[in-house]
């Protein structure tokens, strides 16, 4: 009789179920790599929203930006796993990681003077501006 309890009960076990990447996160905006300040910028703000709202632990905010790395980003999210523990590191820590290797301050820099130097008819465009405060 207990030979027929222990078999049913092993049958009414529910297998675990594998983690799920929740369905918001699964429509969060991809991040390939490039170097532009402003994709970055726009890809943290992105994420940053999706992440508040889900109400995750730092860790789980780490490992849910994680799921939106692909291609050089995601190589590159993997060596720092070679050297991290991430399952440690806080969402502010791998923000800084990121924009360590993808905020390239020179191109900001560049696209800043390119802004500046923008004209609007006989004017730059701060000059423009200014005109109209």
């Amino acid at each position: 009789m207990n030979q027929l309890r222990e078999q049913i009960a092993r049958m009414n076990q529910v297998p675990p179920v594998a983690p799920q990447v929740p369905p918001v996160a699964a429509q969060a905006p991809e991040f390939e790599g490039p170097m532009d300040p402003i994709a970055v910028d726009n890809w943290l703000i992105d994420i940053q929203v999706i992440l508040d709202f889900m109400r995750l632990t730092e860790q789980e905010k780490v490992l849910c930006a994680s799921f939106a790395l692909k291609k050089d980003a995601r190589h590159w999210w993997m060596t720092v796993q070679m050297r991290r523990d991430i399952m440690a590191m806080s969402w502010q820590d791998s923000v800084a990681e990121f924009r360590t290797m993808y905020y390239n301050r020179e191109i900001l820099t560049a696209q800043q003077d390119e802004f500046t130097s923008l004209k609007q008819g006989t004017m730059t465009v701060l000059e423009a501006v200014k005109k109209f405060e």
